[in-house]
């Protein structure tokens, strides 16, 4: 989940000052985390700990009232009897990396993240995107090729994946609907050389920088078994104790090991 979290980190900078390039410094003045570490950190730690993710996720809320959540993610956090408000919005997949990690059936990781997703975003395009999400991320950690991750997806999930970075960044706008952005992560991932090109791939789209480079670098760790050790030590120093202390205890529960 390192990655996810690096590439939130890393294209944090450029959600409001977006881009059309791959040449970018990865980490700045301005790199910091967002709500997409501060909810998959939270998911994790639900998942270590058996607690419930909604209240988990309300606790962190309170915990980092200014990570930058959504309008209606705030008005869900507020309310403790407040139940899922039929969103699609691509925060259900850029949380979601750490069930991809965590549990060694696919069956059971699209179970999961269907019931950790629905808690907010009950939308069929939202568990839709989510659930291509952790898969990918399954997939990827398990052995499969990028064709074979392809093919599942779009099979799967009826995610056009056969166009290009070079085809889509030139008209493409911020978008924050899973059916806008998620397909347009995984094919940054597919595109990739390595982890960091992953998260360039991503932010250059120039589209929802943060949450595209999340996904996209939690399945790019996947894939490519780790995260550089500069990147993964820059991102963990931006955290404070309490995230930093549930990923690590998160990663060495589940390491990341690619198996052939």
């Amino acid at each position: 989940m390192i990655g996810a979290i690096a590439g939130d980190i890393i294209g944090s900078v450029y959600e409001r000052h977006r881009i059309k390039t791959k040449d970018f410094p990865l980490f700045g003045a301005g790199s910091r985390f967002t709500d997409d570490t501060v909810l998959t950190v939270a998911l994790a730690e639900a998942i270590l700990t058996g607690q419930d993710y909604g209240s988990l996720m309300r606790e962190y809320c309170r915990r980092y009232p200014r990570a930058g959540y959504g309008g209606l993610f705030r008005q869900w956090a507020a309310d403790e009897f407040a139940g899922p408000y039929n969103s699609f919005g691509n925060g259900a997949a850029m949380r979601i990396s750490p069930v991809g990690f965590a549990f060694d059936d696919l069956g059971e990781v699209l179970e999961r993240t269907a019931h950790f997703t629905r808690i907010t975003h009950d939308h069929p395009e939202g568990v839709r995107g989510a659930q291509a999400t952790a898969a990918a991320v399954f997939l990827a950690r398990t052995g499969s090729t990028k064709e074979q991750i392809r093919r599942h997806i779009t099979t799967t999930f009826a995610y056009d994946l056969d166009r290009t970075l070079d085809g889509i960044r030139p008209r493409y706008r911020f978008d924050v609907t899973c059916q806008g952005s998620v397909p347009e992560a995984i094919i940054a991932f597919l595109e990739s050389s390595d982890y960091e090109d992953a998260v360039r791939n991503a932010v250059s789209l120039g589209g929802d920088s943060d949450t595209q480079a999340c996904i996209a670098g939690g399945i790019a760790e996947a894939y490519y078994g780790g995260v550089p050790v500069c990147i993964k030590k820059a991102a963990l120093a931006l955290l404070d104790d309490r995230l930093r202390s549930v990923a690590l205890g998160f990663m060495e529960r589940f390491p990341t090991r690619r198996h052939e």
